[in-house]
């Protein structure tokens, strides 16, 4: 699938350290690609300002403005499309190992001259997207408890990535193994080619020769 209206940003693997911000036009599409591992909860915390030409900023908040989100899984089948609010969060657990394609652009109907927007947005993969002050709140968990919890939530995490890093390896072998073939098959065709046409021009030169009485 392509996405011509959308700039596709990469992350390789990692979740973003930190939040970042973009500008997009009211009906402009922005994506980003995320490598995640399977059965690996992914959190994304969103806030969207309008511009503003009279203060020539962008106001604080911009409760008009929706944010609709979009997430592909890496077999291109939409696990998420949903509109949301000027600010918020959304949440999604990946079923299969892969680059996720998660999209961003506003429920704005006014397709010429869109107003700008900046959308701050932190997205966050694994452990990090778990809101422990809450899990302990809900579970009744101790301090001590809840870091045993969470140290076990980085191992199972750390599992996840390493099983997905063996996942990759698979895939690129076998890319290796099928690009060697097939440049191996491509090369015995070229010399199966040149061998008989090389034949062909014998058997024309000597027909040639014949015909001229030169042997």
């Amino acid at each position: 699938m392509t996405y011509s209206t959308s700039w596709v940003l990469v992350a390789l693997c990692l979740p973003l350290a930190s939040p970042l911000y973009f500008h997009i036009a009211e009906t402009e599409r922005k994506c980003f690609i995320e490598e995640i591992p399977d059965e690996t909860m992914v959190t994304g915390n969103y806030k969207v300002q309008l511009y503003d030409p009279r203060t020539n900023g962008f106001a604080p908040s911009s409760p008009e403005i929706g944010m609709h989100v979009e997430i592909r899984d890496p077999d291109d089948k939409i696990i998420l499309s949903k509109v949301y609010s000027s600010e918020g969060k959304f949440t999604f657990t990946s079923q299969s190992p892969g680059e996720h394609v998660i999209c961003l652009y506003s429920n704005s109907t006014k397709w010429f001259a869109g107003s700008q927007l900046r959308v701050h947005l932190d997205i966050q993969v694994g452990e990090h997207a778990i809101d422990y002050a809450n899990v302990a709140q809900k579970e009744k968990l101790s301090e001590l408890q809840l870091r045993v919890r969470q140290l076990l939530d980085q191992v199972e995490q750390i599992g996840k990535e390493q099983n997905y890093q063996r996942y990759r390896e698979e895939r690129f072998r076998s890319t290796s193994e099928n690009t060697n073939q097939r440049v191996l098959w491509w090369a015995l065709g070229q010399t199966l080619i040149l061998v008989v046409m090389g034949a062909w021009q014998m058997k024309h030169l000597k027909s040639f020769f014949e015909a001229k009485k030169l042997v």
